[in-house]
């Protein structure tokens, strides 16, 4: 690999935010860098937040957005840019088809620089239809389509839309979110590692409750409200049963207030894992996803999980062999679906096993890595083919 290769990545949010899209990230730049890279990251800076620091040994440059939406776009736009000309990066790369695309292809008309694009969501809350309800969405399309050297996607569902969009197969590189199998592991698995039992009492959690856990944001789209209308019935059936929701989002008081017996809302908790390998089930409602991060964590701990079968799930969670996949907001489905796992340790033990093992196989950090490194270097080679 080309020593030095400059990556400058652009993304609307970014540590300590946490999502799917900024959790990924965050764990693929400190290995880029680890093996060589000059990477760089350009995200939107918020309140309370440093312009500048070094996250993992990363440069996080945050850079202004003042005012309402269209003037804080095109601040970050023009900040962006003559940050870039600092930079001069070899690969310009930007998360989601929105402001980060938008300015990377900008920049590209003036340094030169080829541009890649993953797209990260799919389906009606999906990158590409929810660029084309923006102003300009479809011009924008049309510029990005011409412009994007390479789009990177994390399901076939997303390469699918892509192309019904006009975006030719030869620009399109699947590349799955992935996760660290070696951190997200079941408890039993890790040497030296405390008692289950040890554990829940430490995270101040029943030694001895049925636990589904929820891990995301509290948005509509991922439709947490879904589990607090089910779980009164859940908690009828088993008692002891408790669901723990981690995550924090515009939905947060609003859920907090329709809070019932059995549900345990944690709000924003940095290490998921503790929670994840203390818990016997997870559950992900969403009604739209692209390729969710968290389903990926809570499979490599060892957990089966019932999921709605939205964007790539279903891509990574296989239907009674890891877990059960239901219809979106079908609450009776989700109920009887939480249910039939809750009730039997056995499936439990047998689809989680089953799911470690797929994740581990498919889905790991360091294949995600070899991927996106196997495609900076070919966008090198071209560029250098240019010269």
């Amino acid at each position: 690999m080309r020593e030095g290769l400059k990556i400058a990545m652009m993304i609307n949010g970014y540590y300590p935010r946490v999502g799917g899209a900024e959790r990924q990230l965050g764990s693929i730049a400190p290995r880029l860098k680890s093996r060589g890279m000059d990477v760089h990251i350009l995200t939107r800076r918020q309140p309370g937040l440093a312009s500048y620091e070094l996250v993992e040994g990363v440069p996080v440059h945050r850079l202004p957005v003042p005012g309402p939406k269209p003037v804080a776009s095109f601040s970050y736009t023009l900040s962006a840019i003559a940050l870039l000309l600092k930079i001069k990066p070899d690969i310009l790369h930007a998360h989601e088809l929105f402001s980060a695309t938008t300015t990377a292809v900008a920049a590209k008309a003036i340094l030169k620089q080829p541009v890649v694009v993953t797209t990260h969501s799919s389906g009606n809350f999906g990158d590409v239809k929810r660029l084309r309800n923006k102003l300009l969405g479809e011009q924008r399309l049309e510029i990005f389509r011409r412009s994007v050297d390479y789009f990177v996607t994390i399901s076939n569902l997303i390469s699918q839309e892509l192309q019904a969009t006009g975006v030719s197969s030869k620009k399109l590189v699947n590349i799955p979110n992935a996760v660290d199998t070696e951190h997200f592991r079941p408890l039993s698995s890790v040497q030296g590692q405390e008692t289950r039992e040890n554990l829940r009492r430490r995270l101040s959690l029943p030694p001895d409750a049925v636990i589904a856990i929820y891990t995301g944001r509290l948005s509509r789209e991922k439709r947490p409200e879904n589990l607090l209308e089910i779980w009164p019935q859940i908690y009828k059936v088993f008692p002891k049963s408790l669901l723990l929701m981690l995550g924090t989002g515009p939905q947060e008081q609003e859920l907090k207030s329709k809070q019932s017996n059995g549900v345990k809302m944690l709000g924003n908790i940095k290490d998921v894992l503790p929670y994840l390998q203390v818990s016997d089930l997870f559950i992900l409602p969403s009604w739209a996803e692209g390729l969710p991060v968290s389903l990926l964590e809570a499979m490599a701990c060892g957990l089966p999980a019932v999921a709605t079968a939205v964007g790539g799930t279903p891509e990574v969670l296989e239907d009674k062999i890891t877990g059960l996949l239901v219809p979106t907001d079908d609450l009776p489905a989700l109920e009887e679906a939480a249910l039939k796992m809750l009730a039997d340790l056995a499936m439990r033990k047998r689809m989680g096993q089953e799911g470690r093992k797929q994740v581990v196989e498919r889905f790991s950090l360091e294949m995600a890595v070899d991927k996106l490194s196997e495609l900076y270097e070919r966008i090198a080679k071209e560029e250098g083919g240019k010269a």
